[in-house]
């Protein structure tokens, strides 16, 4: 019987029981056996029938998590148990070896113990999952069982005086202690939880954050395994391959990891230190709080840190001892006569160490373990982290919120800093807490190295790691050098973005004057410099990616030759192998140090930089503010999130305000009721000791309306600013008075018997002041929440703010109405439309007191007298709200009830019109004569089309344009148009998992095919070399089979020893040539790849950005009407940002680990074919891996960026509106906004990161598998060491490299959207330049005459579109003043931009001076002609460039043309004259004398024609008079066309065009047509007049 469990060996009497039962060591066995069936036995019914049967009522998810007490210690021990089963299983089956028949009681019941040990873990987790407790007994009666037998065997042992040299007595004893742990854990959980034996079971809640479903981030609270694996993630990631996560899926933050509670926990730490600290003057140490309160999740981490890298150096010590006992195999002589005791045989622990297939299983849980370790370390670090950077954003925002505002003003505090801190420090400190661990890590592992080398190699060693270490400063030298030239292209880029954008935004002028290509240079220019940087920064980045390959081989080379010429002993495989294989490891950390110093360089200046910040000035604690600051934090603690910001609960978020508002003061009894504001000798000042305000003693009676007056610059925002608080005071006290308190009502909406009085009168919420800065300031929200501003939302009032305002004719304009985002990130509105929001604002807040400053500055005279009796005199006197006015408008004065005069920072007088009158008569007759002014202004105004209805204009233009191709959103057109939900998904799901090849190809194929091929063939060349020296050395080690030291021991003849001696070393020494020759080629090939990749990627940069540009400025100008001008500056801001710097590294990094798996793979199949049949398998979970892991990655990556770019403006949002923000009081609300939005970005991140643990545990795995194939298949079936031993250090290799060929991939899809975005503007058809008549052919002089012939002409702008001007015939003679006028959408416009042939003419033609204009060149003909446009551009850049950017013209010529546009003297006065600066946009003059600009702009050029399309739109009533004087006197004997808004400015014309949507109705001289009743003309001059 070959089998049998006590065995048969001969003359053994393995079942007798003469001694006694239990001195039969197989008996002893076969009890072992007992508890495990007991255990299986009970289990798998319960596990089969009761969890069949009940597993659709326990899918509550939360339970999931609910942890019996000792829960992560049991899952700890069980693993132990595991592997000590793993061992015990080895040692008897290597035992059994020794045995002459098989002893199946040896390793049996360790089997079945492993069984059991794996079928008690599921129980458990089962058990947990449904909460029943009482099922555990059957547990606890298995440890004492499993116990008590394995007592016995390990008393059995020491009886027969076997002891620790024994490596089964050592599992025995280990078991012993194992089981006897787990029996007190499991009485522990009957001791919490009561289930049996006490008669009330405890009842258990699980945590806080499980009884909320939004909470969908679960790591903290899933079993062991699960953390470790990230098995939980897996819905979420295989679910993203069927639609796209959002941000509804990842739910929100678990409490702990909130930015709320760990601000919390930093400012505790923090000022604490304040308190602590001897000297007050010290500022708190933000190293310290920030240890204190994030310090033992980091210690935790690096403890993690610690065990990888100790285990990761378990890989090439058991290569080695593969290597070795595999070469001793076939000599081990057996030895069964030893140690037999108790009838079977007990080996020490090195001989189980010696067995080549034990070695394997060891080698791959090492593996596992410390990858594992590895990931566990990343994850906390990388938890913290975002804990962290959600911390130091809330501190900062608090901060803001304190700011004392001359800190703004006063520039010691720039926005621009603000910004940064947010942006750029907080970020560097969460990222020098993900490197943090490694500062600590990675010496260690460098000396743990370096000790192993030694062991292994000798002194020869220590030359190898030398030179390793001799490197690394250099490495750090480049990496320094890096960011250097990366801040230099950053100021290029911007400067060439800033010329892109004029380009963009002028782009009609430039094509009407033929002006691309000198503009086109001017960004090519830039663009150069640019580009020089960037091969710079390709040159360093290649330098440090040849450094990072060639140390390695450059150590290995020296080691091994020094090794030939120095040792005694010959290099035997075992040790070249596991010595290469500690190359590999030792060159990461030393890569990394570099990059982990930078960032802790970095990381101190952030904190300095965030140290001087926190300890900046704050705003004075006045009496009314003595709320403690950190009140509105604590109460949000109390009031639970609301979930989504779409469901925050109007009533909710109101009351929350009211609560924590610090009350204002008490009154005093002296102070009268009717008074609402009193300052009482106040000197103020902006911080710099000189006062602002001197000697103010003023009061605001309450419910009337005062009004500040004075110049400007006198100090009338400064006052109310000083009543707010906002400034420092000197001396004096500002006094607010308490209204009577009245109960304020919280509910929004009103039952509607409710009179809107009683309602108004009830929620006036008297804490806060409804201020409208003099700079409007916007968030970025719709028009609605700009306008309620966190206040309930009452219909009624809603709609008379808004007509007091007059805002509907431009709420209607926009494309939502009161839904449109507006802002920074939103539309673009202008000044006045801005200003007037900010007026709804503070009109439709509850608050008693209403200040405004300057309302109307920006605002024409029919809105401010609108606004000044609908909003100020009806809407705010009704409520018999105090409102303080700060105006210039004098003629107002008349409805004041109360007047204050400043001068020069003081009050000049006080009192009523009245007071004013009798007492101050020159005052009084002062603002007489102003009066008198501003109301002959006022005259001239109404005569002109108002500026409102301009305004109004070009925001309907803006949205007119769009609408006429129905523009989808930014960059979905082309991303993918998302089929219905009900439509067949599968389709959808194989577009978002294909990898874009032909984007790769374009982008490729931009870079040059000659560059391309180096790259190809040169990255070829390179892995071949590196795979030759490797076979190489493993050719050269097993030379000699027999690995003797070179002097034999056996030879007897001394002469014969000598020359066999000789004839080996010199054997041995012959490989050496052939490797240096290989080691310096391999070098060569690294410094060419390395250079032809990052020199392929600004080719290709270089010529996608060229095409695009010129694609871009050559386009159509109907594209530029329906491509936002947002997305066109996208391609070249982040999208060519991609292109020039991000894809050149993903590209290389994706080629080198793809090539180095590959080569690995080809290695390890050569070695040993049988692998091959592993690979299938492992390749197709690798397919499945990377296919879901790319989709999820790309959704998460888009939800991290679409995320902060809100947070990031929230911030500075707050910081311009901050005296907004606190005059109304909403801090609170402010800072709830920021934590969610700061909660939301942290959840995208946490998730993005946890998708990255996934990919790399779940590669490393696969990894770990490729080895334990790689070394089980090698063992069985090669003999020659040395290839196992190659074999086995590449499949080592290939664990590091897998998930880096995925994240790659997936970075990489990314970044080629970036080429596929640039890619899909360079289709556009560009304008026909060529036209059919060559420029010889055209006279010089052309047009002499500017005689105009249309002959039955039709334009559309799209051949989708319909024609804007259908059959339109005229005949303007040389010289004519032409006027062409028609309502709005009449096809004015069309007609100046046909002589330009820039629509489309698709029938009948124009002929100026013989020659049909849709024949020439475009930049000949417009080259030769001048056009005024209505609105003024001018570009950055000197006044020369704005009036002749060829330069062809003379300095007299130029100035006459200033001189004719009346700017001669103005420019003269300028430092420069005529190369005096213009700022972006020409904002530094203006808008008059823009327009004028631009006249003398037409003026230099002297061409026969000139059109004037709405010129004077935009220009006072002065200039105009001006400008059509001097038209009429320069342009006496030239072609004037005139396209009139205005009808009376071509009332003189000798020939006027009258057009009705699109058709020509009237053509005569204009006094003719007057003269016609019923004419159209007519009409509209009436109407106009």
């Amino acid at each position: 019987m070959a089998l049998s469990f006590c065995g048969n060996d001969r003359g053994s009497n393995a079942y007798s029981v003469d001694n006694g039962v239990l001195d039969n060591g197989c008996f002893v066995d076969a009890l072992n056996l007992v508890p495990h069936v007991f255990l299986l036995f009970i289990t798998f019914p319960i596990l089969f029938i009761g969890w069949g049967s009940q597993s659709s009522k326990v899918q509550i998810h939360h339970n999931t998590w609910l942890h019996f007490p000792g829960h992560n210690l049991r899952w700890i021990l069980t693993f132990t148990l595991l592997f000590v089963h793993v061992c015990e299983i080895a040692e008897g089956i290597v035992s059994n070896t020794q045995m002459q028949s098989n002893h199946l009681h040896l390793f049996m019941p360790a089997f079945m113990g492993f069984i059991a040990a794996t079928t008690s873990v599921v129980y458990y987790h089962n058990i947990e999952t449904a909460n029943f407790p009482k099922l555990l007994l059957a547990l606890f009666i298995y440890w004492i069982l499993a116990f008590i037998t394995k007592m016995i065997k390990l008393w059995k042992f020491a009886e027969a005086s076997l002891g620790v040299q024994h490596l089964r007595f050592c599992i025995t004893a280990l078991l012993v202690v194992l089981y006897g742990l787990l029996m007190a854990v499991e009485i522990n959980v009957i001791r919490v939880r009561r289930y049996v034996f006490f008669a009330n079971p405890q009842r258990v809640k699980p945590p806080e954050d499980l009884q909320d479903l939004g909470v969908r981030f679960l790591q903290p609270f899933v079993n062991l395994l699960s953390k470790a694996t990230y098995w939980w993630m897996n819905p979420l990631i295989i679910g993203a391959h069927k639609r796209p996560i959002e941000l509804k899926k990842i739910g929100k933050l678990p409490i702990a990891m909130r930015a709320l509670t760990n601000y919390l926990r930093l400012k505790d730490a923090y000022d604490e230190q304040r308190h602590t600290t001897e000297d007050p003057e010290k500022s708190p140490s933000i190293w310290r709080s920030m240890y204190r309160a994030f310090g033992r999740p980091i210690l935790l981490s690096s403890t993690f840190r610690y065990m990888a890298d100790l285990l990761g150096f378990a890989g090439p010590l058991c290569i080695s001892g593969i290597v070795e006992h595999q070469n001793n195999r076939t000599e081990v002589v057996m030895n069964k006569t030893g140690n037999m005791t108790l009838g079977v045989y007990f080996m020490s622990s090195t001989e189980l160490l010696q067995n080549t297939s034990v070695l394997a299983v060891l080698l791959f849980l090492a593996l596992v373990l410390q990858r594992t370790f590895l990931q566990a370390s990343y994850y906390v670090t990388v938890e913290t982290g975002i804990n962290l950077r959600g911390a130091l954003l809330a501190m900062i925002y608090n901060k803001i919120l304190r700011l004392s505002t001359s800190n703004m003003s006063m520039g010691e505090m720039t926005l621009g800093q603000i910004n940064n801190l947010v942006a750029i420090e907080t970020n560097q400190l969460m990222w020098f807490l993900f490197l943090c661990p490694n500062l600590w890590a990675m010496p260690v592992q460098i000396i743990m190295g370096v000790i192993l080398l030694y062991y292994l190699l000798g002194d020869s060693a220590l030359i190898g790691a030398g030179v390793i270490l001799l490197l690394a400063p250099v490495q750090y030298l480049i990496a320094t050098k890096l960011a250097d030239t990366q801040k230099s292209t950053l100021d290029y880029s911007t400067d060439r973005l800033k010329k892109t954008t004029e380009i963009l935004k002028g782009i009609k002028l430039l094509k009407l004057y033929a002006w691309e290509n000198i503009f086109c240079d001017r960004v090519e220019d830039t663009r150069g410099k640019e580009l020089t940087s960037l091969k710079t920064f390709a040159l360093y980045t290649s330098m440090s990616i040849f450094l990072n390959a060639a140390i390695p081989i450059a150590a290995v080379l020296v080691t091994f030759v020094t090794h030939a010429y120095i040792e005694e002993v010959r290099l035997s495989p075992a040790k070249a192998f596991a010595s290469l294989a500690l190359f590999h490891i030792l060159v990461t950390p030393l890569f990394l140090l570099s990059t982990v110093v930078r960032f802790a360089v970095k990381a101190l200046v952030s904190v300095q930089k965030l140290g001087e910040f926190l300890q900046s000035d704050e705003i004075g604690d006045d009496s009314w503010r003595n709320g403690d600051m950190s009140m509105p934090l604590e109460s949000s603690k109390k009031y639970k999130y609301p979930g989504d910001t779409k469901v925050f609960n109007r009533k909710g978020r109101y009351r929350m305000d009211n609560y924590e508002q610090p009350m204002r003061r008490q009154l005093r009894p002296t102070e009268t009721e009717d008074v609402a504001v009193q300052v009482n000798d106040g000197f103020f000042t902006w911080g710099s000791n000189l006062s602002t305000l001197s000697d103010i003693n003023i009061r605001i009676p309450t419910g009337q309306l005062t009004m500040i007056v004075g110049q400007v610059g006198c100090g009338k925002s400064s006052l109310l600013l000083a009543m707010l608080g906002e400034m420092q005071t000197i001396s004096g006290k500002v006094f607010w008075s308490k209204v009577p308190d009245c109960e304020i009502h919280l509910d929004g909406n009103i039952s509607g018997h409710d009179t809107e009085l009683s309602y108004e009168e009830r929620s006036k919420n008297r804490y806060s002041v409804a201020y409208a800065a003099q700079k409007s300031w916007l968030l970025n929200a719709t028009v609605e929440d700009n306008i309620t501003f966190g206040s309930p939302f009452n219909k009624q009032r809603y709609k008379a703010v808004i007509d007091a305002c007059s805002l509907q004719p431009d709420i209607d304009i926009l494309p939502f109405g009161d839904q449109t985002e507006i802002g920074e990130r939103g539309i673009n509105l202008s000044g006045g439309q801005r200003q007037r929001i900010c007026v709804a604002r503070a009109l439709y807040q509850n608050t008693n007191i209403v200040f405004l400053d300057d309302p109307f500055s920006a605002l024409d005279i029919h809105l401010s007298d609108h606004l000044m009796q609908e909003g100020i005199l009806k809407f705010l006197q009704d409520d018999k709200r105090t409102l303080v006015l700060v105006t210039h408008k004098l003629q107002y004065l008349i409805h004041a009830d109360w007047i204050i005069a400043m001068k020069d920072g003081s009050v000049l007088r006080e009192g009523t019109l009245k007071d004013i009158q009798t007492h101050d008569v020159e005052l009084y007759e002062h603002w007489k004569t102003l009066m008198n002014r501003q109301d002959q202004e006022l005259e001239k105004e109404t005569e002109l089309e108002s500026q409102t209805t301009l305004e109004r204009k070009t925001l309907r233009r803006v949205f007119y344009s769009r609408d006429a191709k129905n523009q989808i959103d930014d960059e979905d057109e082309e991303e993918e148009v998302e089929e219905d939900e009900d439509d067949n998904m599968s389709t959808t799901t194989s577009r978002r998992s294909k990898i874009p090849w032909k984007m790769c190809w374009r982008y490729l194929s931009s870079g040059g095919f000659l560059m391309v091929f180096l790259m190809v063939s040169s990255k070829l060349a390179k892995h071949s070399v590196m795979v030759a020296i490797d076979y190489w050395l493993a050719a050269w080690t097993s030379s000699n089979p027999r690995n003797e030291s070179l002097a034999n021991p056996f030879a007897n003849v001394t002469n014969y020893r000598l020359n066999y001696d000789a004839t080996q070393i010199a054997e041995h020494r012959s490989y050496v040539p052939v490797f240096i020759i290989l080691c310096g080629a391999a070098i060569a090939l690294c410094l060419i790849t390395s250079l032809s990749v990052e020199f392929l990627g600004v080719a290709a940069a270089t010529n996608l950005h060229h095409n695009l540009l010129n694609k871009i400025i050559y386009a159509p100008i109907r594209f530029f009407d329906i491509t936002p001008l947002g997305q066109i500056l996208n391609r070249f801001s982040a999208d060519t940002n991609i292109i020039d710097q991000h894809i050149p590294p993903t590209l290389e990094s994706l080629t080198r680990s793809t090539l180095l798996c590959l080569s690995a793979i080809g290695i390890i199949s050569f070695v040993t074919p049988a692998f091959l049949i592993a690979l299938v398998p492992l390749a197709v979970a690798f397919y499945f891996i990377q296919k879901y892991f790319r989709v999820a990655s790309k959704d998460l990556q888009d939800l991290d960026d679409s995320t902060q770019l809100p947070l990031l403006c929230h911030f500075s949002e707050t910081a311009e509106g901050l005296t907004t923000i606190r005059a109304f009081r909403h801090e609170a609300r402010f800072k709830q906004r920021m934590l969610e939005l700061t909660d939301t970005n942290n959840t995208a991140y946490l998730f993005l990161s946890a998708a990255n643990r996934w990919l790399e545990v779940r590669t490393d795995y696969l990894g770990a598998v490729i080895v334990l194939t790689a070394a089980v298949a090698a063992i069985w079936t090669t003999s020659q060491s040395g290839l196992i031993g190659l074999g086995l250090t590449y499949a080592l290799t290939v664990t590091n490299y897998l998930n880096w060929v995925v994240r790659n991939l997936a970075d990489l899809e990314v970044q080629m959207a970036a080429v596929k975005k640039v890619n899909s503007f360079l289709s556009i058809e560009s304008e026909n330049y060529e036209g059919s008549i060559d420029v010889s052919q055209v006279p010089e002089n052309w047009p002499q005459h500017g005689e105009i012939k249309i002959q039955d002409l039709c334009v559309r702008y799209d051949p989708m579109l319909k024609p804007v001007l259908k059959h339109v015939s005229a005949h303007i003679n040389p010289g004519q003043k032409l006027g062409i006028c028609g309502r709005t959408g009449s096809g004015k416009s069309s007609l100046s931009l046909a002589f330009f042939n820039m629509v489309d003419v698709f029938e009948g033609k124009i002929i100026i001076d013989g020659i049909d204009i849709c024949k020439l060149p475009l930049q000949t003909l417009r080259s030769r002609m001048s056009i005024i446009l209505q609105d003024p551009v001018l570009f950055s850049g000197s006044i020369r460039l704005n009036l002749d950017p060829e330069c062809t013209c003379t300095d007299d010529r130029l100035w006459e043309a200033l001189e004719i546009a009346q700017l001669k003297n103005m420019v003269k006065a300028l430092p420069g004259g005529l190369d005096a600066v213009v700022t972006e946009g020409g904002e530094n003059f203006s808008v008059g004398q823009r327009q004028l600009f631009c006249l003398a702009r037409a003026f230099v050029r002297k061409s026969s024609i000139l059109i004037m399309d709405e010129a004077t739109a935009s220009i006072d009533m002065a200039t105009e008079n001006i400008l059509q004087k001097v038209v009429m006197t320069a342009f006496a004997d030239r072609t004037v066309v005139t396209i009139a808004h205005l009808v009376s400015s071509i009332v003189e014309a000798e020939q006027v065009l009258v057009f009705s949507s699109g058709t020509l109705v009237e053509c005569d001289s204009a006094a003719n047509l007057l003269m016609q009743e019923d004419s159209l003309f007519s009409i509209l001059v009436r109407t106009y007049k």
